[in-house]
């Protein structure tokens, strides 16, 4: 069974390339079945894609990049000039809104484009790349950079590198990790991703920074409506529906607390949390009730959802 947060948590996102806002693309831009045969990487990524909520604008951003990879091939047939571009990507957005599964469909998507060699994705943070003592800072920082040749580096969090000011061997790193942008920018993707605020704090310390990534992604906060869709689907994968109770209990609550916590919110991580606990009291109730009928095991009620007593994160 495949990973609900990978198939459910991903966002409605707004892309911006090279700084100019994508339009929202054709969702077909081939008609007959020879041309989907001839474009077979578009459309089975863009098949991957249509098995998540929202996305539109990703889906509009990896057209846009086939486009450009496909009709580079075809100049160079022709002769002519096939230009290079820096695909380092900034990622902004609250937890849970899909920044990890984005780009791990990035990283397999550049691959089988043959952009990347090898089209893996590294997840690292402050710990992986910033050491103890002078000059530890830079080995650790390229020595990550050497794993994530080939496929895309996602560094979560990435203010927290600047977090301890001048004097924090954090400063080290981003200067590791920018000459590291520099020298590998054609077999190596970057991105970093973290809270939309702190991010544009963090790009506002180096005036260099904001540059070197012409590709920046806001993901926001899902909707009411797409995060009952993300609750429903979560607990269909697990054999389960929920009674109408039960659901319009879960979306005053959902409306509540998205609206309430709307900077900090985690998406698609707190609706998880929410089937989870609920499955687990509802574990609590069938046993007393000793009732194990089928019906009454797929069945989530109004009062599996102990909303009152408890916060999810």
């Amino acid at each position: 069974m495949s990973n609900p947060l990978e198939t459910k948590n991903s966002a409605r996102i707004n892309v911006v390339l090279n700084k100019v806002p994508v339009k929202r693309a054709s969702t077909d831009w081939f008609v007959s079945p020879e041309e989907k045969e001839k474009h077979e990487v578009l459309t089975k990524f863009e098949q991957k894609l249509s098995a998540y909520i929202g996305l539109d604008e990703i889906k509009a951003l990896i057209q846009e990049l086939y486009a450009w990879i496909y009709v580079n091939e075809r100049r160079k047939e022709r002769g002519l000039k096939a230009t290079k571009q820096v695909l380092h990507m900034i990622f902004k957005g609250n937890p849970g809104t899909g920044k990890t599964t984005v780009a791990r469909i990035v990283a397999s998507f550049l691959h089988e484009m043959n952009v990347l060699s090898k089209g893996h994705l590294l997840e690292m943070e402050r710990a992986d790349l910033v050491g103890e003592y002078i000059g530890h800072t830079a080995q650790k920082t390229r020595e990550v950079l050497k794993q994530a040749s080939g496929g895309v580096l996602f560094i979560d969090e990435a203010y927290s590198l600047s977090r301890g000011g001048e004097k924090d061997f954090g400063k080290e790193a981003i200067d590791t990790l920018v000459k590291g942008m520099e020298n590998n920018s054609n077999d190596f993707v970057l991105i970093i991703a973290g809270y939309s605020k702190e991010m544009d704090y963090f790009l506002s310390l180096n005036p260099g920074l904001p540059s070197r990534f012409p590709i920046s992604i806001t993901f926001p906060n899902y909707n009411v409506d797409e995060l009952m869709e993300m609750l429903i689907g979560m607990a269909k994968e697990r054999d389960y529906m929920l009674s109408e109770e039960a659901l319009q209990e879960c979306r005053e609550h959902i409306r509540k607390v998205a609206s309430e916590q709307e900077r900090t919110f985690s998406n698609g991580r707190y609706i998880r949390n929410m089937v989870e606990e609920a499955i687990r009291q509802q574990a609590v109730r069938i046993l007393k009730q000793n009732d194990y009928r089928k019906t009454a095991m797929e069945l989530l009620k109004k009062e599996d959802f102990q909303f009152k007593h408890k916060r999810f994160m």
